[in-house]
């Protein structure tokens, strides 16, 4: 099946002990209530790198990086962002006012300088 839209949620350590399975679980119940479950695919991933901004949650295709999201948010994320298309900026990892949402974490400030060298097992 083809997705419009697929939420990955971090599933590394940092932010497994911050909930993200209870956002995962959350995330997937109001997608089924919203009737979106046949164009939103949820997935656990590993880890992002970014476990002092956990939980962290990116949505495809836009590429918006959701940051220390809470159980609290997944209602306004799956509103706003999944059912309208519009990004919740308060959440947003980064620099809150940018007219443009970032496409990938090598965007980030965090990652914008470094080179990854050791790839045999990422992701």
């Amino acid at each position: 099946m083809i997705y419009r839209s697929h939420v990955l949620v971090c599933g590394g350590t940092g932010c497994t002990s911050s909930k993200s399975f209870d956002i995962i679980d959350e995330m997937n119940k109001l997608i089924r209530e919203n009737n979106i479950d046949n164009e939103v695919k949820v997935l656990h991933t590993g880890c992002f790198g970014l476990c002092e901004k956990g939980p962290i949650l990116v949505i495809y295709p836009e590429g918006a990086t959701y940051s220390r999201v809470t159980v609290e948010d997944v209602k306004e994320i799956v509103e706003e962002h999944l059912v309208k298309g519009r990004v919740v900026k308060r959440l947003l990892l980064g620099d809150k006012d940018a007219e443009d949402v970032s496409r990938a974490l090598d965007d980030v400030g965090f990652f914008k300088h470094q080179v990854r060298i050791a790839l045999r097992n990422c992701g």
